[in-house]
């Protein structure tokens, strides 16, 4: 789905300000209250809006350090390893991957020490076959979606 000028406006307003109402996102992009509602709805069903849940700090809740791990699965056994993976609730985001392992996984733990404990329970399922762990020394350029956005509006107009 693509996004036009006014849906990337839209999109970074909810960005910079999540509780804004319809009718003052409105006001601010001098545009009908209708259109908002009508943009809006169109980007929430086009997946392009996923949701306005807050965004929380995983270190802010007590869990400091970030790992990624490489994990090489038993042939035939991703989705028993995804159901495993899902109920590790340190494991913030999985992908599957080409390249040297099957899966990637984003962790977090509350310490270095805490971390062994949260890659065993990773690893401790037999269709996990092997994992390598790197952990996040410092995240320069955080998760950021707004420049994305921007670029897409301005393709839209090409």
């Amino acid at each position: 789905m693509g996004i036009d000028a006014l849906d990337g406006r839209l999109i970074t307003l909810l960005a910079e300000e999540p509780r804004i109402g319809v009718l003052e996102a409105s006001r601010r992009l001098g545009v009908a209250r209708g259109t908002v509602q009508a943009r809006l709805d169109r980007l929430q069903a086009g997946g392009v809006i996923r949701g306005f849940g807050p965004q929380v700090d995983p270190a802010a809740l007590g869990y400091p350090v970030t790992a990624f791990a490489t994990l090489e699965i038993k042939q035939g056994q991703g989705p028993d390893v995804r159901a495993h993976l899902a109920g590790v609730p340190e494991v913030l985001e999985l992908h599957t991957t080409t390249g040297q392992g099957d899966m990637l996984c984003r962790l977090v733990a509350r310490s270095n020490a805490d971390l062994q404990r949260v890659i065993d329970r990773v690893v401790g399922f037999e269709g996990i076959v092997r994992a390598a762990t790197a952990i996040v020394m410092e995240n320069p350029v955080p998760l950021r979606i707004i420049p994305l956005v921007e670029q897409a509006a301005r393709d839209t107009g090409r």
